[in-house]
């Protein structure tokens, strides 16, 4: 049973990410063509390239620094919405994680709730606004409420990556009421949020680097 994830099972999530960003690219970006820029694909692409080659150039030795450091590298180097709330949510996360080398499943739950709350503050999503928040939201609860269960630290995260996806999924039908895909309006139904996709991604990845490492 996995406890606790280190940080070398962080930059492994970073790094799977990182790879399905570039993987994932022309899909998110068909995603973002039909409600939004048509950029949302190639921006987290490049962001995320620009985060791994950061960390290749040397290896943080904690938890928060690695995570401010994902943060701070989207913050500068990712055009659109995408950047400035990815890069809060892996700034707060690194805020509340602390300068620690490992995370139980509370402390990890907590700094993604945290990063969660930095995700509002800065876009003031709510639920149904067909949104990143639409995917993530439902994640963090879900890893909340497998870990109160009595679940170990792989299976929340599981349960986690299975409610970003079912999220992302029901963002489909979704009238947008944020951002550019909301000048749309009822064209915006049909078509799934681009942002609830890569964060299904997100937490995906995140599952994947646990199991991995236990």
């Amino acid at each position: 049973m996995t406890s606790t994830i280190d940080t070398t099972t962080l930059q492994d999530w970073i790094s799977r990410f990182a790879a399905a960003m570039t993987e994932k690219r022309e899909w998110l970006t068909e995603l973002d063509s039909a409600i939004g820029d048509a950029d949302h694909g190639a921006n987290m692409a490049r962001g995320m390239t620009a985060v791994v080659e950061k960390l290749g150039a040397g290896a943080p030795a904690t938890i928060d620094e690695l995570l401010k450091g994902v943060g701070m590298t989207l913050v500068s180097s990712v055009g659109g919405a995408s950047g400035p709330l990815y890069g809060t949510f892996f700034l707060r996360m690194g805020m509340t994680a602390g300068a620690v080398t490992s995370l139980d499943g509370q402390a990890l739950a907590a700094a993604l709730r945290a990063g969660l709350d930095g995700i509002v503050a800065r876009g003031k999503p709510e639920a149904g606004d067909k949104t990143m928040y639409d995917a993530m939201a439902p994640a963090v609860d879900a890893l909340d409420a497998a870990l109160a269960g009595g679940a170990d630290l792989g299976a929340a995260v599981s349960a986690a990556a299975d409610a970003a996806a079912a999220g992302r999924d029901a963002t489909l039908p979704l009238v947008a009421r944020k951002g550019r895909a909301s000048y749309l309006g009822e064209r915006s139904a049909g078509h799934l949020d681009p942002g609830a996709a890569s964060t299904a991604i997100l937490f995906e990845t995140l599952a994947a680097a646990v199991e991995g490492a236990a």
